[in-house]
């Protein structure tokens, strides 16, 4: 799991070593619901913190070094259709300026 979100890849590239993406994404999901993963978070920063690795002066994020995975590059986008003068959108119904059956 770390893997996949170092990297930023999708579920379904998750190399064959790690098993069946399928199941390594089921997994951080249950992790996820049940809390498991904050309280992995919360037990390693206990631990580094009685070690004196941790410094609470200045803490940051960084995203100059992030970057959107390719598959995140987006898809091409089409011209939007024009409709024809009298037609609604959806329908093939006579509009009110047609010559269909009724009052004008």
């Amino acid at each position: 799991m770390r893997w996949r979100f170092r990297t930023g890849a999708p579920w379904r590239d998750l190399s064959q070593r790690y098993g069946s993406w399928k199941t390594v994404y089921e997994r951080h999901c249950r992790w996820s619901a049940d809390g498991i993963w904050d309280r992995i978070l919360h037990s390693v920063q206990a631990d580094a913190d009685l070690a004196g690795r941790v410094d609470g002066s200045m803490a940051g994020v960084d995203s100059t070094s992030c970057r959107a995975h390719q598959h995140a590059a987006g898809a091409r986008k089409a011209k939007p259709r024009v409709q024809k003068k009298g037609r609604r959108p959806g329908t093939t119904a006579p509009t009110r300026d047609s010559d269909g059956p009724g009052p004008p």
